[in-house]
């Protein structure tokens, strides 16, 4: 009993602050440049592609420019290959079971790079989110223009993250950053946690397939989610704020995407130009990405109250739908999804993880 005492705090334990608001203004800014472009230009469908590819600031956030530097440009290769895959999928309109079928690979595949190279955010979830959700939306610019805004908007971030060294020349010489070592041990348990991100992100798009819901990348990416957990714990926290902080954001959602928040304030007849609107939109998506940075070391379920925004808002610009059921799908198929991801970390274990361990041990910095 008190072991699920201590487990219940854990759940709502704010970690102290440590520069958050400093990666936060980096991400902000990397993900606002491009955005307020396309806002310019009149092209906020196409803010998807630049959000997807401006992530790449989140990766290696408490590091030495040098080390950033590198880090983020292995989290560029996870964000841009998501982007490119589902962009391809788009234009060639494959969607349903090639659609998880081809998730569920790169989840796979994207594990074991991630593994690899120690990406922090654990894991492939942005790729395999960038996958979907660039997958789900038609491609109204040739594929090309749809890559190269991304990856212009990656590069974009990581010279931001990179800019701080100008003024401050904090070069480290011989800084590295610790890998693991390739034994046959460590290539069995990337081969096991590999599978294990198959197997959830597959059958999470399997079950949104057949419940013939229009979104089941959403339920695949929150499969994804309970893996990135150092440990059984904190793997089991981690599903649980995806569920509540995204029915929380969900809330949030409904008063930026529903009208009658806004006639109740007034706002409305003025929001009914296309124009006003996705300029709201796109303005919203900059703020609640740095709210979500702002918390996503700290409490994985605030942040998650911030990031449902971001991608419901982006999905609305690039394809807009009927915002109850936009809202109802997110709902279902994150709940679906989050507890695929606990049942497969419960029933599949990675190798020596039955080893006792501390119930309470948090990492400092949890994967995304």
């Amino acid at each position: 009993m008190k072991q699920v005492v201590e487990q219940v705090r854990a759940l709502h334990r704010l970690e102290p602050a440590s520069g958050d608001h400093l990666a936060a203004l980096r991400v902000a800014i990397s993900v606002a440049v491009p955005s307020l472009l396309l806002l310019a230009a009149g092209r906020t469908d196409l803010m998807i592609y630049a959000v997807f590819g401006a992530l790449t600031g989140m990766y290696g956030r408490s590091e030495p420019h040098q080390l950033r530097l590198r880090h983020q440009g292995q989290g560029a290769l996870v964000l841009l290959s998501g982007v490119a895959v589902g962009v391809t999928l788009s234009i060639n309109h494959i969607h349903s079971w090639w659609l998880v079928a081809v998730e569920a690979t790169l989840a796979g595949v994207g594990s074991v790079y991630a593994d690899r190279v120690r990406l922090k955010p654990n894991g492939p979830f942005f790729g395999i989110l960038a996958l979907g959700a660039c997958a789900s939306v038609p491609t109204v610019v040739p594929w090309y223009a749809a890559m190269a805004i991304a990856c212009a908007s990656s590069v974009f971030s990581i010279l931001i993250g990179f800019s701080g060294w100008v003024r401050s020349r904090a070069w480290e010489p011989g800084a590295t950053r610790s890998m693991p070592s390739r034994s046959s041990a460590r290539h069995r348990e990337l081969s096991v946690h590999a599978a294990r991100y198959v197997l959830a992100v597959g059958a999470a798009g399997t079950t949104g397939v057949i419940s013939g819901t229009g979104h089941p990348h959403w339920a695949m990416a929150a499969a994804a989610v309970p893996l990135a957990g150092a440990d059984l714990p904190s793997s089991v926290r981690r599903g649980v704020h995806r569920i509540v902080g995204t029915f929380v954001g969900l809330a949030v959602t409904a008063v930026v995407l529903l009208p009658e928040p806004w006639a109740l304030a007034g706002l409305y007849p003025a929001l009914q130009e296309p124009a006003h609107r996705a300029a709201v939109l796109a303005l919203l998506v900059i703020l609640f990405q740095f709210a979500t940075e702002l918390f996503m070391t700290r409490h994985y379920g605030l942040a998650m109250v911030w990031f449902t925004p971001v991608i419901l808002l982006m999905t609305q610009l690039a394809s807009p739908i009927e915002p109850r059921v936009l809202i109802l799908e997110r709902a279902v198929e994150t709940l679906v999804g989050a507890l695929l991801g606990i049942l497969v970390v419960v029933t599949v274990r990675r190798p020596g993880s039955r080893t006792r361990i501390p119930l309470l041990r948090l990492p400092r910095r949890p994967g995304h």
